[in-house]
């Protein structure tokens, strides 16, 4: 199993930061055991001193050890603060870059051979999964506080015999095994269980969530309630074991620590107040072992996360940060169709007879053993990226990102200034309708277009397909949902730019007035029978 450091493969600042926690949880854990042990020692040292008499009253030093207490306190209370501050700091970077990664690694996949993974699934893994590592994340810096404060502890009870501190010494060492087998036992088949139930609750949230517009319209929402029902029962009942667990497991430290008290209580042959010193020591020590505890309990959960992130882990590649070089136009071959450099072509057929499935198979979406080649190479044999650097889609459906209408925009290419942006936006007959939004080209758009109509969010599309340069241009259905008036504009204005750049073009249109943009056809149902 990786570790989650491994994993988080961490920066210098980063690690940096996990450093810094690290010190200050272990100047507060060595605070706390200080703290509570000479206050063990100086209520008992007082209590001995009067009832000693007068004499031993005055001859007893209360200022230093008070001084102590308070200064012990103070920055117990100060570097705790500081361990949780630079902790959760750490946590939230490496978790952001890591997704990040993951999300990249994701987004390079050649997608006519990677997984499989819906927008839930894929969301669920890189939100839920990670999300489990990162207490494991902020507690790491305890692991050595831990230690540190298991040490002193002993060295406090050696002060009330060697026998104490021996046993306690043994007591601390045998805790840690103790409480990963416990955890264990109770965490791991719970922890199992609501990893699957809730990443199957988010993909269905999530996918239900995309048609909530149908769902309302045709009734269905009792029905999509009872669909979610299932795995949030699932989910409820493992948290419920996980929490019993985690119950169990603190009742369980809290008896071991009253255990350790007893026996370095039966064993210390000191002082009574090197022997209350030892006791608080004692129970202190355990107490800050806890955090191994807490580190045990959530283990199960890691490894679930770490199992179902392991489809993303084991993806090839990362993706491409450096700016696209889009190559010169090639030739392409729709069985006997030849088609030169800028060449215009529509696919014709019925609905259903394929033609979306050749645009998505030239755009490197989708596997197709059609008889297509590019640049003399079969469709089948072309690298992905290859793919994508020569063909523009503007699809069907037009999805869009979750910003700005400018961000949606700048996916084309990097670099794309507002210049480029507002004259995509012409060629597309949608600069009109930009420049009456709230905020122009910075209007936030939801993952559902916003405030933009349907016909709006392909216009939106096409614009971005026309900013990326691409040699060829792929058109579903571009004039769907339009007015004739806004159609007669928007092909003009595309036959124009087709004109000056010399783009090629791959139309797929079930309305008649596209089809002058193409200067060839070709039915589908021939070229898939090839």
């Amino acid at each position: 199993m990786t570790a989650p450091l491994d994993l988080l493969r961490p920066g210098a600042a980063i690690r940096r930061l996990l450093r810094l926690a690290a010190l200050s949880a272990s100047t507060a854990a060595l605070s706390a055991i200080l703290l509570l042990g000479i206050s063990g020692w100086f209520l008992t040292a007082a209590a001995a001193a009067g009832t000693a008499g007068v004499l031993a009253v005055q001859a007893f030093n209360y200022l230093i050890p008070s001084a102590a207490i308070r200064l012990l306190a103070i920055l117990r209370t100060v570097t705790r603060y500081g361990e949780r501050i630079l902790s959760h700091r750490a946590a939230l970077m490496a978790m952001a870059d890591l997704r990040g990664r993951l999300f990249a690694r994701l987004a390079a996949q050649d997608t006519r051979v990677a997984p499989n993974l819906s927008a839930g699934d894929a969301s669920g893994r890189l939100i839920g999964d990670i999300d489990a590592l990162e207490d494991l994340i902020v507690r790491q810096p305890t692991r050595p506080a831990s230690l540190i404060a298991a040490l002193t502890g002993v060295g406090l009870a050696a002060l009330a015999g060697w026998l104490a501190a021996l046993l306690l010494a043994v007591m601390l060492a045998a805790l840690p095994f103790l409480l990963r087998a416990l955890a264990a036992r109770l965490t791991r088949a719970p922890a199992h269980e609501a990893a699957e139930a809730l990443g199957e609750l988010r993909r269905r949230y999530i996918d239900f969530a995309a048609a909530r517009a149908e769902i309302a319209a045709y009734g269905l929402i009792d029905t999509v309630l009872a669909d979610l029902a299932g795995p949030a029962a699932r989910l409820d009942r493992a948290r419920a074991r996980l929490f019993r667990g985690e119950g169990a497991i603190a009742g369980f430290l809290a008896c071991y620590g009253a255990l350790a008290a007893a026996v370095v209580m039966a064993s210390a042959r000191g002082e009574p107040p090197f022997v209350a010193l030892a006791l608080l020591a004692a129970s202190s020590a355990v107490e800050a072992l806890a955090a191994i505890s807490r580190t045990a309990f959530r283990q199960a959960s890691v490894e679930e996360g770490l199992r179902r992130l392991a489809v993303l882990l084991d993806l090839p590649g990362d993706l491409r940060t450096a700016p696209v070089v889009v190559p010169g136009s090639v030739a392409l071959r729709f069985g006997p169709v030849e088609l030169a450099p800028g060449g215009r072509i529509a696919l014709t057929g019925a609905s259903g007879s394929g033609k979306t499935m050749v645009l998505e198979a030239l755009a490197g979406l989708r596997a197709g053993d059609l008889p297509i080649a590019v640049g003399g190479t079969p469709l089948a044999g072309c690298d992905a990226d290859a793919l994508r650097t020569r063909f523009a889609l503007a699809p069907q459906d037009a999805p869009m990102l979750a910003g700005s209408i400018a961000d949606n925009l700048r996916l084309a290419r990097p670099g794309v200034d507002e210049a480029a942006m507002w004259h995509a936006l012409e060629t597309a007959a949608l600069a009109e309708r930009v420049r009456r939004a709230p905020a122009g080209l910075d209007t936030v758009l939801g993952e559902e277009g916003g405030i933009l109509s349907g016909g709006e969010r392909k216009r939106l599309s096409l614009a971005r397909a026309l900013l990326a340069g691409r040699p060829w241009l792929l058109l579903d259905e571009p004039t769907e949902g339009l007015d004739a008036a806004t159609e007669r504009g928007l092909v003009a204005n595309l036959r124009d730019w087709l004109d000056r750049t010399g783009t090629g073009l791959v139309l797929v249109s079930h309305r008649p007035h596209p089809m002058v943009l193409a200067r060839e056809r070709l039915d589908v149902a021939e070229l898939v029978r090839l």
